[in-house]
């Protein structure tokens, strides 16, 4: 299963959806795989690792310099392992732009590694894309690669605003080059429950997706943003706290939600 973490607006907890959930499938017994397609590269530096110290990157795996098994490096979180980038990803966009099959070069690229059966020791059960905050090629690639889309939405007041162009750019790939991609959750961010402001953006939220829509929701905590910092998952860093029950929560909900979908999917071809 391949899942893009995406919005086109920063800021929203997207990287920290990503780790974490990264970090809390892999506690549920999954091998899970950290893509991070975002030339700011914040999950490669969040989980710890030292971008200068890189030999290979995202970046040459696009340009076919590199396959992605050797890009790939192991994390100090336990059945989490990374593909790292670097700032240089922005000028490898540019150069993808006027190259050959310049849409599918990631799902080229990740379709080896995705255990279909047998594990080996570079298969993954969960590959999750951390996107760049913007509709580019990268995004684009991402969402041609992925099964599911995960949506981090934060509970401010134009927390839908470029969510429909967002949705338009997936329906166009549906269309032409992944039919199957479809939204697996919409999760609302930095709520806070004091105020009426977040109740109302979860409301206008369930509005428009009824079905997608996340019962957890990730609440402003400062843990959540010294983690970070640590290189560390926030369920590494501080357990007990907010953050961490939240991300422990929502992971809980969406292994659920794959569950069912696999299950409808078998009941269907059957």
């Amino acid at each position: 299963m391949i899942i893009a973490v995406t919005n086109q607006k920063g800021g929203v907890g997207k990287t920290t959806t990503t780790v974490n959930l990264a970090y809390y499938f892999a506690k549920a017994g999954k091998r899970v795989l950290l893509v991070d397609a975002d030339p700011q590269g914040n999950a490669t530096s969040g989980l710890g690792i030292d971008k200068r110290a890189l030999s290979a990157s995202l970046g040459d795996v696009l340009l076919g310099s590199v396959a992605a098994a050797q890009a790939i490096i192991a994390t100090n979180v336990p059945e989490v392992w990374l593909l790292p980038t670097t700032p240089q990803l922005a000028d490898t966009e540019a150069q993808l732009a006027a190259g050959d099959q310049r849409f599918s070069r990631l799902k080229d690229a990740l379709k080896s590694l995705l255990a279909p059966g047998e594990s080996t020791a570079q298969s993954y059960d969960i590959i999750l894309i951390d996107c760049p905050p913007s509709l580019s090629l990268l995004t684009v690639n991402a969402f041609i690669a992925a099964d599911k889309l995960i949506m981090p939405v934060q509970a401010e007041f134009y927390a839908l605003e470029g969510l429909g162009q967002l949705l338009e750019t997936m329906k166009l790939v549906r269309q032409r080059l992944n039919p199957a991609l479809d939204v697996l959750g919409v999760v609302v961010t930095m709520y806070d429950s004091r105020t009426t402001l977040s109740q109302q953006v979860f409301e206008e939220v369930k509005k428009h997706f009824p079905d997608k829509l996340c019962a957890t929701v990730i609440p402003r905590n400062v843990r959540l943003a010294e983690a970070p910092s640590h290189g560390l998952p926030v369920g590494m860093y501080d357990r007990w706290s907010k953050g961490a029950r939240a991300y422990k929560g929502l992971a809980k909900e969406l292994m659920k939600r794959l569950e069912q979908n696999t299950t409808t999917t078998n009941s269907t071809k059957a």
